[in-house]
């Protein structure tokens, strides 16, 4: 028998015991290795950024402060996600210490846009806003796995 949507009840079920199976697999991936994922976007977008300001892969966005914000703040980032994995223990501390830098640095960067001092393009502003939220996402994943760790 099809439903309204014509898709009949033996297929439908199947569709959903489908998604609850792709759901609960992405539950089951281990936080560290979420973490550590999250960590080496972070590192790689900031770099990316940073490549963006030194000229290298698109012109007209040059700012050689910028370029070393964002170089720093990925090479603290790069660094942390090193630490993980020669110091898992102390995983998410790590993490949450290396984001919180990171989030702090990119604060300054919002601030610099606001004021007239950093570059003031739309996709600069738009990276500052998203990487805010990825990093705020990032310190409260970090500092759930801490959570749960030395329980």
């Amino acid at each position: 028998m099809k439903s309204p949507a014509g898709v009949s009840k033996n297929e439908s079920n199947y569709r959903g015991a489908r998604l609850r199976n792709q759901v609960r697999s992405i539950a089951a991936i281990p936080m560290k290795r979420i973490m550590r994922v999250l960590l080496g976007v972070e590192a790689a977008s900031f770099f990316l950024a940073a490549t963006i300001h030194a000229g290298m892969l698109i012109s007209g966005y040059e700012h050689h402060e910028a370029m070393i914000a964002e170089s720093v703040i990925g090479t603290v980032l790069l660094g942390g996600l090193v630490i993980t994995w020669l110091h898992s223990r102390s995983m998410f501390t790590t993490a949450i210490i290396v984001q919180a830098f990171a989030l702090l640095g990119t604060l300054v960067g919002i601030f610099t846009i606001i004021i007239g001092i950093g570059p003031r393009t739309v996709p600069d502003i738009a990276y500052h806003v998203s990487i805010v939220i990825v990093l705020a996402v990032g310190l409260g994943l970090a500092r759930r796995g801490r959570r749960t760790e030395t329980i």
